[in-house]
């Protein structure tokens, strides 16, 4: 059977040969491994050299929720003890696991793996906030719903950064296009007075701004990277000079926008701890997760994903069978600037209600880094940004308390973590083959 007819269009035996082509094999990682024994050393640092003695309260819900629950008291240094013990165990399963590559079947493998990172995460987390805030209520609603609003532009230009790259374009332009979303959603918004009109407003923008990346790396095929930093730079001046000669000067009329209120599912956002944080939410982070449950089962189990990945894996094998390559990597381009866009439309409808020169504030490379971190996968970078949110909202926390521990350092911790995952140090990070490399059709 051929892979494509003789109208161009691609076959189903062409998609099964690029589903054997993307195939791959499973190679040995220890980059769970390392990165569990680096926490483990400073687990042992902190609960057993320094620890801190007295006793932290967890606080799972207010005075006023519908259910309460009862605050948590523990021991910090005893916590630390039993918690240090656990992580070594788990750390010594992973290992074990790693080694046995090759030997256990690939999924019960992955299984373990996974669900010990998950566990040791917990324990880890849970012991150093005993430590970090001996004498204090820990307010963990309030500590993940600030996770939560921190994260959601970070998971919105995630999500199109890992589209862009998975098509082959390395979108630097994320920055760019977080920052005209931003803008233009609340002028629109301010104008009609709709923010559902601000949202669509927000999505144009991004789109405009893929397209000008789309052209000139997949048209005039100039470097992607530059191509990404120079849009960031024009974005970021544009809205300035816009904001100072426009809107500043009818900020009533021009940069007064509509918010979006939280809506309370009835039911779930009764149910502690989970309920506030994820069921009572605006209806853009609704949005958002649809856009994640789609972007994962789109890019894994559809035809548009399957020939999406083939064109940033193996463009040449593509347009053998078929496809248009230019053309799949322009409109996959467009449809990740979309996405950003409205990642940019949280800060102007939800979080603030206007424009600010520059609110974006590094979102964007933020974003950037959350898709190499979560290596190129929708759930993992929707994590890797849910950290950076728990990063940024965790050292507040700790200032407000009076924390010994720098706050400085817990804004640190997940970009020394994105450090070494990208040079290697932890398991190879590497990207789609064709990420960044323009195609020449032979």
């Amino acid at each position: 059977m051929s892979a494509h007819n003789n109208n161009g269009v691609v076959t189903p035996a062409a998609d099964a040969a690029i589903s054997e082509v993307l195939e791959k094999k499973e190679l040995r990682s220890w980059k769970a491994a390392i990165a569990l024994g680096v926490f483990s050393l400073v687990s042992i640092l902190l609960f057993l050299v320094f620890p801190r003695h007295g006793e932290t309260g967890f606080r799972w819900s207010n005075k006023d929720d519908l259910i309460s629950l009862p605050t948590w008291k523990t021991d910090a240094a005893l916590t630390g003890q039993v918690v240090t013990v656990l992580l070594i165990i788990l750390t010594a399963v992973v290992v074990w696991a790693t080694l046995k590559t090759g030997t256990l079947i690939p999924r019960t493998r992955r299984i373990i793996v996974t669900a010990s990172v998950i566990v040791f995460a917990v324990a880890f987390m849970v012991a150093f906030l005993a430590w970090a805030m001996v004498g204090n209520n820990v307010p963990v609603t309030g500590l993940l719903l600030g996770t939560v609003s921190l994260s959601v532009p970070l998971i919105f230009g995630a999500m199109g950064g890992v589209i862009s790259e998975r098509v082959g374009v390395v979108n630097v332009a994320i920055e760019g296009q977080l920052l005209a979303g931003a803008f233009c959603s609340a002028m629109v918004a301010s104008l009609t007075g709709s923010p559902w009109v601000g949202l669509l407003a927000a999505m144009v923008a991004g789109v405009l701004v893929s397209f000008v990346l789309a052209a000139f790396a997949i048209k005039y095929l100039v470097d992607q990277v530059i191509v990404g930093v120079v849009l960031n730079v024009l974005v970021t001046g544009l809205t300035s000079f816009l904001y100072s000669s426009v809107l500043t000067k009818d900020a009533a009329t021009l940069n007064t926008a509509p918010r979006l209120s939280p809506v309370a599912i009835p039911g779930l956002s009764e149910i502690p701890v989970i309920g506030p944080v994820l069921f009572n939410q605006s209806a853009l982070v609704y949005v958002m997760y649809i856009v994640v449950a789609l972007v994962f089962l789109g890019l894994f189990k559809t035809r548009w994903g399957l020939r999406l990945r083939a064109v940033g894996e193996h463009p040449k094998a593509a347009d053998t069978v078929g496809i248009n390559v230019a053309r799949t990597r322009f409109w996959n381009v467009s449809l990740a600037g979309a996405i950003a866009g409205l990642g940019g439309a949280y800060f102007t409808l939800v979080s603030v209600g206007s424009f600010q020169k520059e609110m974006v504030a590094g979102a964007g490379f933020i974003a950037l880094a959350a898709v190499i971190f979560g290596r190129w996968d929708p759930i993992r970078a929707t994590l890797a940004a849910l950290l950076f949110g728990f990063a940024s909202n965790l050292q507040n926390v700790l200032a407000a308390v009076g924390s010994p521990v720098p706050s400085e350092f817990m804004l640190m911790l997940p970009y020394v973590v994105t450090i070494l995952a990208v040079a290697g140090l932890v398991g190879q990070s590497v990207g789609p083959a064709a990420s960044g490399k323009p195609y020449i059709k032979g």
